[in-house]
């Protein structure tokens, strides 16, 4: 079976992510489509394995199988996580709905160093700028570094995951467009950090994802698509 076909005929979730679904779109901003898709189990049986991932068909489209998806969140990947709980949901049939409903179980205390890990991933890409120019010459990682913290530090505090930035949308648009001096958004960046360690100390979160009750479901949906 062609990749594109596992997409196209086998998606049991579909959304929208990136600046859309976390409120942060302007006039320019692209359309990211993500999506699941369940390989029929048949497809592991032989030699060649399905693709773990696709792209496309469309453009800034991309689809994880459904057991590299889980794997992913159960280890706390924001992109994944996140993916989960898109306000902007464009499909989901009895599978992903039932995917949908295991959000919480991929959740844990784990998404400390996941997110501050992607976190730096993002200030990576200006921090050679900073030293060299006192400044970033790039602002949206600024933006999305900020984004990420804001997010992992409430999610640490409440238990829960929300996209959408809400009243924070004009300041790290503010950010993005580089009208923020880098001391200040240096010190909000630093002040993140630390009001998400304060908020792991006290969780909500369980110290581990609930691996049981995810492998349950990935077993009798292979166990369905084999018969």
């Amino acid at each position: 079976m062609a990749p594109v076909a596992l997409v196209t005929e086998h998606t049991v979730y579909a959304c929208v992510m990136g600046s859309r679904a976390f409120g942060l779109a302007t006039e320019g901003s692209d359309t990211d489509r993500r999506g699941v898709y369940v390989a029929p189990t048949p497809l592991f049986w032989g030699f060649v394995k399905p693709p773990p991932h696709v792209e496309g068909p469309a453009e800034e489209q991309f689809s994880w199988e459904l057991e590299r998806f889980c794997e992913l969140a159960l280890r706390g990947n924001p992109n994944i996580l996140e993916c989960l709980h898109s306000p902007l949901v464009e499909h989901v049939d009895a599978t992903g709905r039932e995917l949908l409903a295991l959000r919480e179980a991929f959740l844990s205390r784990k998404v400390r160093q996941t997110y501050a890990g992607y976190a730096a991933d993002q200030r990576r890409k200006f921090t050679a700028d900073v030293r060299a120019h006192g400044t970033p010459r790039r602002w949206k990682p600024v933006m999305h570094a900020l984004r990420l913290l804001i997010s992992g530090r409430d999610l640490l505090r409440t238990g829960s995951l929300a996209l959408d930035v809400g009243d924070l949308r004009e300041p790290l648009l503010a950010v993005r467009r580089g009208e923020v001096p880098w001391p200040e958004a240096e010190a909000w960046l630093n002040r993140l950090g630390e009001e998400a360690d304060e908020a792991a100390r006290t969780s909500p979160l369980p110290e581990e994802p609930d691996r049981a009750r995810v492998e349950d479901f990935l077993i009798r949906v292979r166990r369905a698509s084999a018969g």
